[in-house]
C-alpha cells in the first residue's frame, strides 16, 4: 500500500488494517485524498488511545468507500 511521505500510516491503523483484509482492500481502493484524511486525521491524535477510538469510529465509513468528511 502506498502512502505519501508527509502522512505516515500510525502503528495502531496498520495493525487493523493487517487483521481486516476487507478494510485493507477498501481503504486501498480510496482516492489519494480520502486517504490522506484518513491518514492525516488518525495521526493527529497524541495518545494511542485516541487514534485508536478514532480508527474504530471511522471503519464503516472506509467499508462504505467514503471519505472523512462524506
Amino acid at each position: 500500500m502506498k502512502t505519501t511521505p508527509e502522512f505516515e500510516m500510525p502503528t495502531e491503523f496498520k495493525t487493523v488494517l493487517d487483521g481486516m483484509p476487507e478494510l485493507k482492500t477498501t481503504f486501498s481502493g480510496l482516492t489519494p485524498g480520502r486517504q490522506r484524511g484518513y491518514l492525516l486525521y488518525f495521526s493527529s491524535a497524541k495518545q494511542s488511545k485516541t487514534r485508536m477510538e478514532r480508527i474504530e469510529r471511522y471503519i464503516p465509513k472506509i467499508l462504505d468507500n467514503k471519505g472523512l468528511d462524506d
